[in-house]
């Protein structure tokens, strides 16, 4: 069960815990993973990890999604390096807080641009050819936040449920190509952001999680394996909410 071997995937926020928790449960099952982000040496590293234990599974190819340009650019390039794309990731995301009274324009903009509307073009650029051969997986990263809201987080939520909204969309328009389009949404994840609170931070958080912990990168990369084989060619439209009980939803 969940083998993936043979097939080419693009996993976007690829230096991330979770994108690169993502890219390397997908090499471990024998797909080939195209990593991608900003930071290049970061990126360079989770490749090497990977080709350690999976050698030829990883290729890196940095670009800025905040630019419609490189974003196209990525879609081209990582076609051209796999041949074809079967499985597209879109995890790339970041945050501008703050309160929407003094939210600047800029930062309502940055954050659409990346874990939105970059999404969007590059699962535009790569159905192309998922539609050709008939099979694809689309999974969006979105955010339990996207369902609930955070105050002095109007713009990260309203990315993420406009991604929850595409993939709803998405997943009409393509089912019929063997396409499915689906989200996991995340709750409390275990990242380095979550490494500086304090004791007493934590003790906080974790009494509005039933699970009593943070959850952990691989959690989101279990539930993306399933997403991604076969055996959820029949789950499409939906999303998965991996939180520890946090928002039964």
């Amino acid at each position: 069960m969940f083998d993936l071997t043979d097939k080419c995937a693009l996993v976007t926020g690829a230096s991330g815990g979770i994108g690169s928790a993502i890219a390397k449960a997908f090499a471990a099952r024998g797909a080939k993973v195209v990593l991608t982000g900003t930071r290049r040496e970061a990126l360079d590293k989770v490749a090497a990890e990977i080709e350690a234990v999976a050698p030829g599974k990883a290729v890196v190819i940095a670009a800025n999604l905040s630019d419609a340009a490189e974003t196209d650019r990525l879609a081209a390039e990582a076609e051209a390096a796999m041949g074809k794309i079967d499985i597209l990731v879109n995890n790339a995301g970041l945050t501008r807080d703050g309160l929407a009274m003094r939210m600047k324009d800029d930062d309502w903009q940055t954050v659409i641009d990346v874990n939105l509307t970059a999404a969007f073009r590059l699962t535009r650029a790569v159905m192309r050819g998922m539609m050709k051969r008939r099979t694809g997986r689309v999974i969006g990263i979105s955010s339990v936040v996207g369902v609930a809201g955070n105050p002095g987080q109007a713009n990260y939520a309203a990315s993420k449920a406009g991604l929850i909204g595409m993939t709803k969309s998405l997943a009409h328009e393509l089912a019929s190509r063997g396409i499915t389009v689906n989200c996991i949404a995340p709750g409390m994840i275990a990242t380095p952001m979550t490494d500086v609170l304090t004791d007493e931070q934590r003790q906080r958080m974790f009494a509005s999680i039933p699970a009593g912990r943070f959850g952990l990168p691989e959690d989101i990369a279990a539930a993306a394996v399933f997403l991604a084989g076969d055996e959820a060619a029949y789950v499409t439209g939906q999303t998965i909410h991996v939180n520890g009980g946090m928002a039964m939803i």
